[in-house]
């Protein structure tokens, strides 16, 4: 069945601080370097474990990461604290997610000519949201000045992929005439910097999407959906155990076992087959096969797994220009990382072509759109 449901719009807003791999190397190697020091008779005797050394060059081989931009960097290079110093703000100041979250909406609204009485809903879907409730998705609401309703999402780096799955069956059943996506990404506080596995994976980013029906779009750039598809199977390979249960359980919130962390080989293996079939099925059910899409907008986590993906999807490794690598200079930003490659590597498709948004992740979750320029 077709909806005539289209892309109209996307924003990026990127922060103003970045961390190279080298800066974070270096504070982690001299944090491993006190504790090692500080810790060398229990280490001795078997009760500790020494923390080992890393380097740029270990980032960049195990993810393809360079570099990660971050809502605040003050902090993260600190070793006597390993995490982002973040204000806290007055409940009537705006949240800096929901800070975020306008930053990117106001653009996607400009690319889609939309202005805040053409929208009916605003979701807001991310791997994290700073605080339970009122939702962040209702305070961007009010700022930007938009009636109807508004609702947050969770789920991990599927996030955005979900979020856009149900604005467009929103759009479809008439519930709202135009949708508002956003995918406020604050990963960095979340990330365990004293964890050499996982202290490079994470970036800060905000992106947002429009959803409409075809009769309403005038934008210069704009896809039809053609359709979407989720699947979810449970999984404790990637985890982020922290929440308001912490405050009852008296657990250490900043524990390895409360920040993100995840068995990287199991997920690599997992993972890979999983979302290439997913893909499959998915571009198949409109008869279209590999060699039929101009370009995929792949989640960013990690390069060997998008190298891998592609592979089984093409029979060889893809081009830049056909599966556009971000991860680079952004890292991992969660839900929002097949968005931003969407949002700088689409306006060059011409009428006709085809492109595929696949985020994969936590839960394990996986979701994609098989898009036509129009």
């Amino acid at each position: 069945m077709t909806h005539n449901i289209v892309i109209s719009g996307s924003g990026l807003w990127t922060p103003e601080h970045t961390v190279t791999n080298e800066e974070l190397v270096d504070s982690y190697n001299a944090w491993a370097e006190r504790y090692n020091s500080e810790n060398a008779q229990a280490i001795e005797e078997g009760v500790l474990e020494a923390k080992p050394y890393s380097s740029a060059a270990f980032v960049e081989k195990a993810s393809g990461i360079k570099s990660r931009y971050a809502y605040s960097k003050e902090g993260i290079l600190d070793i006597d604290r390993m995490r982002p110093e973040i204000e806290e703000r007055s409940d009537e100041e705006l949240s800096q997610q929901a800070e975020m979250a306008v930053k990117a909406a106001r653009i996607a609204m400009q690319e889609a000519n939309k202005t805040a009485e053409d929208i009916g809903a605003v979701i807001v879907s991310c791997a994290y949201t700073q605080r339970s409730y009122p939702a962040i998705a209702i305070e961007v609401q009010k700022e930007l000045g938009i009636e109807g309703f508004g609702f947050d999402m969770l789920v991990a780096c599927s996030a955005a992929t979900f979020g856009l799955q149900r604005a467009y069956e929103m759009v479809a059943a008439g519930t709202a005439k135009c949708v508002l996506v956003i995918n406020p990404e604050l990963t960095s506080p979340q990330v365990n910097y004293c964890d050499r596995d996982s202290h490079f994976i994470f970036g800060d980013v905000s992106t947002a999407t429009i959803v409409e029906k075809a009769d309403t779009c005038t934008a210069e750039h704009s896809y039809d959906v053609l359709s979407t598809k989720a699947v979810t199977s449970f999984s404790n390979n990637i985890r982020s155990n922290f929440g308001y249960i912490t405050h009852a359980t008296d657990a250490d919130p900043y524990s390895a076992d409360k920040l993100f962390h995840q068995n990287g080989r199991k997920v690599f293996k997992e993972v890979c087959p999983m979302a290439a079939q997913h893909i499959s099925d998915h571009i198949g059910a409109h008869d279209l096969g590999a060699d039929n899409i101009d370009r995929w907008w792949l989640h960013q986590a990690n390069i060997n797994m998008n190298i891998l993906i592609t592979k089984k999807l093409l029979g060889r490794e893809a081009t830049a220009e056909e599966a556009p690598i971000v991860l680079d200079t952004y890292a991992n930003t969660a839900s929002a990382g097949s968005l931003i490659a969407f949002n700088l590597n689409h306006k060059d498709l011409k009428a006709g072509d085809h492109g595929v948004i696949c985020s994969f992740g936590a839960g394990y979750s996986i979701g994609s759109l098989v898009l036509r320029k129009r």
